[in-house]
């Protein structure tokens, strides 16, 4: 008994998709995990953008009035 083309298809592109699956992670066998890398100082950085944020509202507070 024989499979009809449609069943060689789908057997065509499941095999071919678990192919691709298979090399894209022997590809990917050497390169470092996105947790390895070092991570940013988040405190740092925060601590500098409510600096400037606060100094922004001082100057924009103290900025000159125009009476009209």
């Amino acid at each position: 008994m024989t499979d009809s083309p449609e069943e060689d298809a789908i057997a065509n592109e499941i095999t071919a998709a678990a192919r691709a699956a298979r090399e894209s992670a022997e590809r990917a066998e050497g390169t470092p995990e996105p947790a390895d890398k070092k991570k940013w100082p988040l405190t740092q950085i925060g601590i500098g953008i409510g600096s400037a944020a606060l100094a922004a509202a001082v100057i924009y507070a103290a900025r000159p009035r125009k009476d009209d």
